[in-house]
């Protein structure tokens, strides 16, 4: 059942689909994983990690969400001295 919530969560980030939802929702999974199967943590730390750098960047402007939102753009202003 697990695998089969982190494999959904897996298509929807390949699809830029709810990218903060399904980034936390992954990086949630694989860090309980992480905890809960001590012997080889490091691949999910590190699924854990990529889930919650994405969640934090959102998606991207191929992305379904991006088309049905609009992109998210942030524009920084120059520095003045």
């Amino acid at each position: 059942m697990l695998y089969v919530v982190t494999g959904a969560v897996g298509i929807l980030l390949l699809v830029g689909l709810w990218t903060p939802v399904a980034g936390s929702l992954l990086a949630i999974l694989a860090s309980g994983v992480a905890i809960l199967h001590p012997a080889d943590p490091w691949t999910w730390i590190l699924l854990g990690t990529l889930g919650a750098a994405l969640a934090l960047l959102g998606p991207g402007a191929w992305s379904v969400d991006a088309h049905l939102f609009g992109w998210k753009r942030v524009e920084l202003p120059d520095r003045k001295s």
